[in-house]
């Protein structure tokens, strides 16, 4: 029996009514079971970023991923195809590769030896006549391939279960969002240095709850950037714009600093000589959302989430640049994350726009950045408050219930809006939030009823 039958559907349905009503019991954040059915329901069964194609450009280069648990070797064959292996040793299950990236024609397993090439062969065994003789068939011993492997605008995405739905259908109407920020000029984006990684004492839901539907704690939670004056005094700021929520559990933020009152220069500061190329690859409504807007924020269910905002280098005084970062929360456990970071930019941008935008990214975003600090702190904390008995008792009678109420029943959808999703007219609001975890509950309620994994 699977580990996740150990869960009470009778409970879980529970929990799916309370979230529409705009609650949600606090336990769900760091329980075991619940744990281990969304590693078994949700990670091995849906699509899950992998890394973008600019960082595996030329035959032989190779990056090295993880789905949960499951290690894999994203490289460029020789025939310039993207591929995606478990990155296991057929032999022996030895981590094949240990490095984060690099270029290479084989790879030489550091236990027996074994070598793989580029199209996952075994080409080479130690020894090989001498102790397996000439009846065995190397052809059965070729690396594991992902199930599924899959790109849209770029990015590349795996899926550990055979029957997953095409990647375009699972993004939905995330891909006219995507369109905006990594489809809008000819030669598409690049990921600018390595992905930085690092760890945080926290539950994926939490990160991916933050990035995708909650621009209502800037003005607590980075009050620091404000009083830097960075980010405006307006505790409004944050939720002027649009919230749209998505199908399949996505969701995004599109901001906008015009109620604001400030004088932002139109498609994110982006340089004018590019405004061409957003007019040829966008339509006219993508154009007209991405001229007004300032910040998209959001998250791809389950953990890909993304941000582009406008941001200073270092002051007021500073110029506004801005930059797309993506950034993927692998669970490590029911507390404990791993972050990869990406920081992406636009091919044909000036070199000095480029430079100043990794700036900016490095001082908000990155690893030690100030937004970033703020929040790995305020995620730490809330994991840590909900290991206790409260906090992880299920009684249906016991209020140990977080508010999810912003909105609910408030707040009208914005008919005018000229994309796709349910848009509102605030991103003060916990409607992405409430579609999120409803869509969490719908994959764990889901009965296995197809064969997963790489087996």
């Amino acid at each position: 029996m699977a580990k996740s039958a150990a869960i009470d559907k009778t409970i879980l349905a529970g929990v799916k009514e309370k979230i529409q009503r705009g609650l949600l019991p606090q336990w769900a954040f760091t329980d075991d079971e619940i744990y281990q059915a969304e590693v078994e329901q949700i990670f091995a069964k849906t699509w899950n970023f992998l890394g973008h194609e600019s960082e595996i450009e030329q035959p032989g280069d190779y990056v090295t991923r993880w789905i949960v648990n499951d290690p894999v070797l994203l490289l460029r064959d020789e025939n310039c195809q993207i591929q995606a292996y478990l990155n296991s040793c057929t032999h022996r299950g030895t981590k094949l590769c240990t490095a984060d990236f690099g270029q290479k024609k084989a790879f030489t397993c550091p236990y027996h030896g074994w070598t793989f090439n580029l199209a996952g062969d075994l080409i080479g065994i130690v020894a090989g006549n001498r102790v397996y003789g000439e009846e065995m068939d190397r052809s059965r011993w070729s690396l594991r391939k992902i199930p599924k492997v899959s790109s849209y605008c770029g990015m590349i995405f795996g899926s550990l279960n055979e029957h997953a739905e095409p990647l375009e259908d699972f993004l939905g109407d995330m891909k006219w969002y995507f369109d905006i920020m990594l489809g809008r000029s000819d030669a598409g984006m690049e990921v600018r240095g390595v992905p930085q990684k690092w760890i945080i004492n926290t539950n994926w839901k939490i990160s991916a709850d933050n990035f995708g539907g909650d621009p209502y704690h800037t003005a607590m939670s980075h009050r620091s950037t404000v009083e830097l004056g960075i980010s405006p005094k307006d505790p409004m700021y944050a939720s002027y714009g649009h919230q749209v929520v998505l199908d399949n559990g996505h969701g995004i933020n599109m901001c906008t600093a015009a109620k604001a009152g400030a004088d932002v220069p139109p498609y994110q500061g982006l340089p004018s000589e590019m405004w061409p190329m957003f007019k040829r690859n966008l339509s006219a409504e993508q154009l007209d959302v991405f001229e007004k807007t300032m910040i998209m924020v959001g998250n791809c269910f389950p953990n890909l989430s993304f941000v582009s905002p406008m941001h200073g280098t270092g002051g007021p005084d500073e110029p506004l640049t801005s930059f797309v970062n993506f950034r993927v929360w692998r669970p490590v456990g029911p507390m404990k994350i791993e972050v990869t970071s990406w920081f992406m930019v636009d091919k044909e941008a000036p070199e000095s726009f480029k430079q100043a935008s990794y700036l900016s990214y490095i001082g908000s975003f990155g690893p030690a950045g100030t937004l970033e600090q703020d929040d790995a702190e305020i995620w730490t904390r809330v994991a840590e408050t909900t290991r206790g008995t409260m906090a992880q008792d299920k009684d249906v009678h016991y209020n140990n219930a977080l508010n999810y109420l912003m909105g609910l029943d408030r707040v009208e959808p914005d008919l005018t809006w000229p994309g796709p999703g349910t848009a509102y007219p605030t991103c003060y609001l916990d409607a992405i939030s409430r579609a999120f975890y409803e869509h969490w509950v719908d994959s764990l309620l889901k009965e296995a009823d197809v064969p997963t994994g790489v087996l």
